[in-house]
C-alpha cells in the first residue's frame, strides 16, 4: 500500500465461536491488538439491533489509534451459521484528520463498497480462501484510492469557480476587504470539520502541526464587495496553549466552538473566551463572534440544551448558532452572517 489517504483496510466476519474475528487484512503492520481491537468495535454496534444491518457506509473512531474507520456492513443467508445467518464487515481506516474527506465524499465512496458485496459474499459461501479475500482488499483499496484522486483533482479545479459562478477571481488586489477569524475550542468538537465543510476545501489545507494552526481562505461576494476571510483554526491542545496566543493577535471575529455532546467542551468555553480577549485587550472595539453547538445531528447523544448555551452566549455579548459539520447544517449561515457582520462594521 502506498502513502497516503487510506491506512489500512480490513474485512472481519462474525464467527460463531470467536466473535469478531479478523479475515484478512493490509497493510501487514497492524498489531494482534489492533486487529481484535478494531474488529470488535466494527461488529458489536449491530449486536444492540436485533440483526439489523446497516445499508449505508458507517463512520467510527478509534481514538486509540488516532483513526476512524468507513464501514460497510455485510449479511447474507447461511445455514452452516447460528441463526442461519451470517455477517461481517468490510473497514476502511484513515486518520482522523482526512475524516472530513470521507463525510464529505460518503455517498460517492459507497460505490466501491457495494460493488465488491457480491462477490464477498459470495467466497463466504463458498469458504474461499485467504489469498482470495485478499485480493479483493487490494481491488478495494485500488478503486477507492482512484476515486479519492478523481474527487481530489475534481475539487481543486472547481473550488474558485463555485466560489464566483459568474466571476472567477483572479486578481488578488479586487478583494474590498480581508477579515481574520479566529475559531478555538477543545480538541475533538469539529472546528476543523466546519471550516472545510464551509469552503468546500476537503483535500486542500495549509497545516502546520508543530505551531498547532490551520489557515484556510476562502473568497466571496458580500453585496457589491469581494471580501476575504481567513480562516485560522487554532489547535486546542494544551501542547499548543503557550503558541496559540500569538495567532489570536490581529482577529476580527471569533468562534468558539463546543460539542453539544459533551459538557465538558460546553464549560470550557468561558475559559477560551477570557483567553481571546486577554491578548486582545486594548484594542477600542467590540469582539464580534459566536458560541457554535456543533454536532447538532446526534440528537440522541446531545447534552447541552439550547437554553443553557443561550444563557451563555449572552452573558459573553455574543451569538449562538448550532451547526452540523457532518450535515452541513448552519455552517455556511455562520460563516456568511459573521461575513456580513465585519462588513456592515467597516462601513
Amino acid at each position: 500500500m502506498k502513502p497516503g489517504i487510506i491506512q489500512g483496510i480490513l474485512y472481519v466476519e462474525m464467527n460463531d465461536e470467536l466473535g469478531p474475528n479478523p479475515v484478512a487484512w493490509f497493510p501487514n503492520t497492524f498489531t494482534q491488538m489492533d486487529l481484535i481491537h478494531i474488529s470488535i468495535k466494527a461488529l458489536t454496534i449491530l449486536s444492540g439491533e436485533d440483526g439489523h444491518v446497516p445499508e449505508s457506509l458507517v463512520i467510527l473512531p478509534f481514538p486509540s489509534k488516532n483513526l476512524k474507520g468507513m464501514v460497510k456492513y455485510l449479511k447474507w443467508e447461511d445455514s452452516s451459521r447460528r441463526g442461519n445467518i451470517g455477517q461481517a464487515a468490510l473497514v476502511l481506516l484513515f486518520q482522523e484528520i482526512d475524516d472530513v474527506i470521507f463525510y464529505k465524499y460518503i455517498n460517492d465512496l459507497s460505490i466501491p463498497f457495494n460493488n465488491l458485496t457480491p462477490e464477498i459474499i459470495n467466497l463466504e459461501k463458498k469458504k474461499a480462501s485467504l489469498e482470495e479475500y485478499s485480493n479483493i482488499l487490494e481491488h478495494l483499496e485500488f478503486n477507492i484510492s482512484a476515486l479519492l484522486e478523481e474527487l481530489k483533482a475534481q475539487e481543486i479545479s472547481q473550488q474558485e469557480s463555485e466560489a464566483f459562478p459568474e466571476q472567477q477571481i483572479t486578481d488578488r488586489s479586487s478583494i474590498d476587504y480581508q477579515f481574520k477569524i479566529i475559531i478555538v475550542g477543545d480538541p475533538n468538537v469539529g472546528k476543523t470539520s466546519l471550516i472545510l465543510r464551509y469552503t468546500g476545501n476537503a483535500f486542500r489545507r495549509s497545516y502546520v502541526p508543530t505551531l498547532g494552526v490551520h489557515v484556510t481562505n476562502k473568497i466571496f461576494k458580500v453585496e457589491d464587495a469581494v471580501v476575504q476571510l481567513t480562516l485560522w483554526d487554532i489547535g486546542g491542545q494544551v501542547k499548543f496553549e503557550t503558541m496559540r496566543q500569538q495567532f489570536y493577535r490581529g482577529s476580527d471575529a471569533v468562534f468558539l466552538v463546543f460539542d453539544l455532546t459533551r459538557n465538558e467542551t460546553f464549560n470550557s468555553i468561558p475559559k477560551w473566551f477570557s483567553d481571546v480577549r486577554q491578548q486582545l485587550k486594548g484594542r477600542s472595539d467590540e469582539l464580534i463572534g459566536f458560541v457554535i453547538g456543533n454536532k447538532n445531528d446526534l440528537t440522541e447523544q446531545r447534552i447541552v440544551t439550547e437554553s443553557d448555551a443561550n444563557n451563555l452566549a449572552s452573558k459573553l455579548n455574543l451569538g449562538f448558532i448550532e451547526t452540523s459539520a457532518l450535515q452541513g447544517e448552519n455552517v455556511n449561515y455562520a460563516f456568511s452572517t459573521i461575513a456580513s457582520l465585519l462588513y456592515k462594521s467597516r462601513l
